[in-house]
């Protein structure tokens, strides 16, 4: 039990719990401010191409700002913070003439909105999707991959120095590899089944939603990462899609579905710590 870091481990579980939310309250307002700005007013189409280039510049300008002060000094590059913030408004201004230029080639039909009135507008957030997909992407990346490959880089780090444990040692680009290209496999073998859950199972998603909360969960997860602090992306990213049901009222939520979800996050911990106990125990006896 004292091989433990049990203050840590508390650290990391609690994190479970403020990610969620924190993520989960970055969404709620910002599909209020959706609500508020172009869903419900008389011509949403209209302000839709009129604010969500707005909302491109904030997820360039965001995931930019943390990788410039957090991530680059890692790679040896250190910038002041006007520097950094001159710069993600750059890329900001960028990934935002580059989707207003995607939306001015969409092509609408009138309609397309007698069955939903809404389908015209919601064809400009899909724009603005393929952006926050990426920022997703990117922050999942940061996070998740290296949750994997942390216990990898150690077992490398100790073997390339006899046994010696060092506080910080450069993980070699084959490790990254093997964890990006695990996550791959991954997605294209089992990811469809969690795509299905958090994609409709919790609460219906259209565009605009889907963007309020991967843009949260986005955020959460970047500045997570920018600390230190390992998360769980899918706990994230639940968390996001819960804010966007509550925005639209408690009725939107599949409850249980998320009962289901919330059981798995409470039994995740023990099963894998008791799986990891019987393997190490069975590679003791086997191995000696």
């Amino acid at each position: 039990m004292d091989a433990v870091h049990w203050g840590k481990v508390g650290t990391i579980a609690l994190s479970w719990v403020t990610s969620p939310l924190l993520a989960g309250s970055i969404a709620f307002f910002l599909f209020r401010s959706i609500q508020k700005l172009i869903i419900n007013t008389e011509d949403p189409l209209e302000r839709a191409k009129k604010y969500v280039p707005m909302y491109i510049f904030i997820v360039g300008f965001i995931i930019a700002m943390v990788t410039m002060v957090k991530g680059l000094k890692h790679v040896g590059v250190k910038l002041q913070f006007n520097e950094s913030a001159m710069i993600a408004a750059g890329i900001g201004l960028f990934i935002m003439v580059l989707g207003t230029i995607m939306i001015r080639r969409l092509k609408f039909d009138p309609t397309d909105d007698r069955d939903f009135h809404f389908s015209n507008m919601e064809k400009i957030f899909g724009v603005l999707m393929i952006f926050t997909a990426i920022a997703i992407a990117f922050a999942h990346g940061s996070n998740d991959v290296a949750n994997a490959i942390g216990p990898v880089a150690a077992i490398i780090s100790l073997a390339n120095s006899a046994g010696e444990i060092a506080a910080k040692s450069a993980t070699p680009i084959w490790i990254l590899l093997l964890g990006g290209g695990g996550i791959v496999l991954g997605l294209a073998t089992y990811g469809h089944k969690v795509i299905a859950t958090v994609g409709s199972g919790i609460t219906e998603l259209t565009p605009s939603r889907g963007f309020a909360a991967t843009l949260g969960a986005a955020i959460t997860i970047v500045f997570a990462s920018a600390v230190g602090l390992p998360i769980s992306t899918t706990h994230t990213l639940v968390g996001g899609v819960l804010g966007v049901g509550l925005a639209r009222g408690i009725g939107a939520l599949n409850i249980g579905v998320i009962q289901t979800i919330f059981m798995s996050w409470i039994v995740t911990l023990p099963a894998g710590a008791t799986l990891a106990v019987i393997f190490y125990y069975v590679l003791q006896l086997t191995l000696g």
